[in-house]
């Protein structure tokens, strides 16, 4: 979402938003799709940059849709702004009347203004209701998450999405706090983890607990499953030439967006020891970034939540 360049509560800085800009206008108009409109930063700056562009915004998150709608509102008609997944990318087209869209952003991962805000549950650095849903009006809750996942599902969870090599001891600590007591707070949360793991941890840059905030938030909100459908549909959805841009601020992230757009670039999808293609592949998609753009150090220092941000393009050639 582009409020990850949310540099403090009162000021909004998108991530990249000139890189945006660059890769999804071409003064010719057409439509454009803001699959994590958040609080709208890339979609005005898009709606700035070209008179001719419309913008589809979708977010799950209620409340950015109402800052979005607000911020947005001198743009008139030229904006559609949807409460969905932007894994459902053609179900809120068609519902709009469009059939295809000539550029797709999906700015990943958790907004600065739900990070914020200790009620949402997202941060470790302020007490809050273990929540962490994107989407507050559906689901379980974070808290009702570590109450009912077992010990091996947890750990699978913690280590996969966390990145965490101690997964399974948080885990088992989860489990026997759980027992004493729920774990309904991050405050919670926070003193359990950092009671299972070594206390050569504490001497990291990052807390303790942040890898496993990571995946219970990924694993509550069902995040990366949503994007191997969303850049699957959202591709899609575009008409030839296209263009496709995706910031991620995590390698699991990084990762889907890098395979998907290589295997649709791929000419050739036989094994290696075939001596001549028998697959009939075409290539679909042209590379517009051999390697992801990152934020340049004065971004980074005027916003350091962009400092892991990477951008990668695709452009739809067939």
């Amino acid at each position: 979402m582009d409020n990850h360049g949310v540099a403090s509560r009162s000021e909004h800085i998108p991530v990249l938003t000139q890189e945006v800009v660059r890769y999804l206008t071409t003064g010719r108009g057409g439509t454009l799709v803001d699959g994590t409109v958040g609080l709208a930063g890339h979609a005005e700056a898009l709606l700035q940059a070209d008179p001719d562009v419309r913008v589809v915004g979708i977010d799950r998150d209620p409340h950015a849709l109402e800052r979005a709608t607000e911020r947005l509102r001198r743009f008139g008609g030229r904006v559609d702004l949807v409460h969905g997944n932007y894994a459902d990318i053609g179900e809120h087209l068609a519902r709009l009347g469009l059939g295809s869209v000539d550029g797709m952003l999906l700015d990943l991962g958790v907004s600065s203004m739900q990070l914020d805000d200790p009620e949402r549950g997202f941060s470790l650095r302020a007490d809050g209701p273990l929540d962490m849903r994107m989407d507050p009006t559906c689901g379980p809750t974070a808290a009702e998450w570590l109450a009912t996942t077992s010990v091996d599902d947890m750990a699978r969870a913690i280590g996969q999405y966390g990145e965490e090599r101690y997964a399974r001891r948080i885990a088992r600590a989860i489990e026997a706090a759980r027992g004493r007591s729920p774990i309904q707070t991050t405050t919670q949360l926070v003193e359990v983890v950092h009671r299972a793991v070594p206390g050569i941890y504490f001497a990291q840059r990052i807390d303790p607990a942040t890898r496993t905030f990571q995946a219970l938030r990924i694993a509550v909100n069902g995040e990366l499953v949503a994007l191997e459908r969303g850049v699957r549909e959202g591709f899609q959805a575009l008409a030839l030439g296209g263009t496709f841009v995706a910031i991620s601020f995590h390698s699991l992230e990084d990762r889907i967006v890098k395979t998907f757009f290589r295997e649709r670039a791929a000419s050739c999808v036989c094994p290696p020891d075939f001596p001549e293609c028998r697959c009939g592949k075409k290539v679909e998609a042209e590379i517009l970034t051999r390697k992801p753009i990152v934020p340049l150090a004065l971004e980074i220092q005027k916003n350091p939540r962009a400092r892991s941000a990477k951008l990668r393009v695709a452009r739809r050639v067939a």
